[in-house]
């Protein structure tokens, strides 16, 4: 007994030798994110880093302090003690600003909401470590003025049916959040972890991002504030004989936005459709796994599954607690004696995907996908005949130039697509959007938004940044196309040319001085039929010949961060 006590106590020493700091770069600070991705491009960074489990930490980014990457100021902002076992550091005070004029717009900033007007974030905190504990405390107040506008306008009882039955009643995502100014002041970026490198276990609120995409992803991102949740992760890549590993699982609690899908009225057949949801909270697991092999330098494939369930349909065995060992098919759904594959029957709404990212540095050259569906097929003779059913994608590559110029700066190319609207064969089978669930009728969301990719229900968006960088500073412009919910135009009898498409310009910038670091971008968006509208004036002799319904939108945004 005394023999396997020693090996006990010995097995925790070892442990303890090899702790790390759990410090990590919260997700939704891009123009960070953006640098380091940069950096791993040029050479300058650990090609095994995926950039697909994130928040990134200052283990795998070999960084001291991973708010000051390029050492452009002096840092005061960690404090040491214990020996040096234990340290305090205050984190960047940000404040982010957003102006949208006409309808709401925009993505991938976290508490905030898609509202119009005037809209702004305050958050600052502070992280404390002593030998494997941490504690990361950085709060986060919204503010929206959250302005009325024109939501979606369907032409009679028939349009309305469908929307209700493909929006309204199948998720939560209000168009108005309320009919007067929000504020809410949430957990935002805290967690208090044990690591011991390079793991780490934890209780988080913090946003979580899991794919390669850079504006998208498809099944985790910070479109929707971070939610509540238990988690256990990679600090860095675990290097092993066949390749390099990262991953994370979570479990947590999604809740719901407390406000209804529109203003109760007449014109919208409220009290005729709208079907109240569950006043329950949701049940969220969901794990990512990336896997890069020692034979291609740079490669990385991975998997992401998720599960949403409301607690009140939950069970209590470990399997509903821990559902990822079901089977990916439904040709055994109904038998009794099938224990692996059974989310329709226990109420859970199942999304997956797998994704890859190939980073190439002699040619400072990245390129990176995201395949998912929102439905099992049904055997894996389903899966090869027919792929296209309720998938989903992003495919997007990056290309950096270096300027023969004396400061040495960067041309940064980009192109990202992102599509969400079902395919063909929704026409003659069954489908849905992405997110939206027959059963778990709050959807993929938390808070009145969805956490994967944020650009909206069943939209399509196409999009080209080009930049000019010098260390962290740059300049750039946007190119973007956004197609609205091609499900429901195409399930309600509309006029073949009242698609709503939406073009975008925008020029945005970074711009550090010694502790700040400032972001701003100006976009004009013109929505083309919107909201699916347009006004007919027939002409026998040109059919294309109508009064156009668009709308011009402008959407501004100012930020500024403070490095202590």
């Amino acid at each position: 007994m005394k023999r396997y006590f020693t090996i006990l106590i010995t097995c925790f020493q070892i442990a303890f030798a090899s702790l790390s700091s759990a410090q990590v770069l919260p997700v939704g600070i891009p123009q960070l994110e953006d640098y380091y991705r940069r950096q791993q491009l040029l050479g300058k960074l650990d090609s095994t880093i995926s950039f697909s489990v994130r928040p990134l930490t200052n283990a795998a980014l070999k960084q001291r302090n991973i708010y000051n990457p390029d050492s452009s100021y002096i840092d005061n902002s960690q404090y040491y003690f214990a020996d040096g076992k234990g340290m305090v550091q205050i984190m960047p005070a940000t404040w982010q600003n957003q102006l949208t004029t006409a309808f709401p717009y925009g993505w991938n900033d976290g508490g905030m909401i898609p509202a119009v007007g005037y809209q702004t974030a305050l958050s600052a905190g502070i992280y404390a470590q002593y030998k494997w504990l941490s504690i990361q405390l950085r709060p986060e107040f919204v503010f929206a003025e959250n302005r009325d506008y024109q939501g979606y306008q369907g032409r009679d009882i028939n349009d309305w049916s469908y929307w209700w039955a493909r929006a309204g009643n199948q998720i939560d995502a209000p168009e108005r959040f309320g009919e007067n100014g929000y504020t809410r002041l949430l957990a935002g970026q805290s967690s208090i972890r044990a690591t011991f490198d390079p793991i780490s276990v934890g209780i988080s609120t913090e946003n979580l991002w899991w794919g390669p995409g850079m504006r998208n992803s498809l099944l985790m991102s910070n479109s929707a504030p971070g939610f509540l949740h238990a988690t256990i992760n990679t600090t860095r890549p675990i290097r092993t004989g066949i390749g390099s590993f990262e991953g994370q699982m979570v479990a947590g609690k999604l809740e719901a936005s407390g406000f209804l899908p529109v203003n109760p009225s007449d014109d919208n057949y409220f009290n005729r459709y709208y079907r109240p949801k569950p006043d329950d909270w949701r049940y969220f697991s969901g794990f990512v796994l990336s896997y890069q092999p020692k034979w291609v330098p740079g490669l990385s494939l991975g998997m992401v599954r998720s599960f949403t369930v409301y607690s009140d349909d939950m069970g209590n065995k470990l399997g509903d607690y821990i559902p990822f060992f079901q089977s990916g098919s439904k040709a055994s759904f109904g038998d009794p004696t099938d224990s692996l594959n059974a989310a329709d029957d226990k109420a859970q709404d199942q999304l997956v995907s797998f994704f890859l990212r190939w980073v190439i540095p002699e040619a400072n050259f990245e390129i990176y996908g995201e395949y998912g569906r929102n439905d099992h097929p049904w055997n894996s003779r389903d899966l090869v005949v027919n792929p296209n059913h309720t998938r989903a994608y992003t495919f997007g590559l990056r290309k950096l130039v270096a300027l023969q110029n004396y400061h040495q700066d960067l041309l940064s190319i980009n192109f990202e697509m992102t599509q969400m609207s079902p395919g063909r064969s929704a026409n003659n089978r069954p489908s849905g959007n992405w997110y939206r669930h027959y059963q778990v009728r709050d959807g993929y969301t938390n808070l009145g938004q969805i956490m994967g990719a944020g650009m909206g229900l069943g939209n399509d968006v196409q999009a080209l940044n080009v930049s000019i960088l010098r260390g962290m500073k740059q300049v750039g412009v946007q190119f973007e196309r956004m197609v609205h919910n091609n499900d429901l135009f195409y399930s309600t009898p509309k006029d073949m040319r009242a698609n709503w498409v939406d073009f975008g310009m925008a020029a945005h910038g970074v711009y550090d001085y010694k502790n700040f670091l400032f972001t701003g971008k100006i976009q004009y968006i013109h929505a083309n039929n919107y909201q699916y509208q347009f006004e007919e004036k027939p002409d026998l002799n040109n059919f294309w010949k109508y009064e156009t319904f668009n709308r011009a939108n402008w959407h501004l945004q100012l930020g500024a961060m403070y490095r202590f």
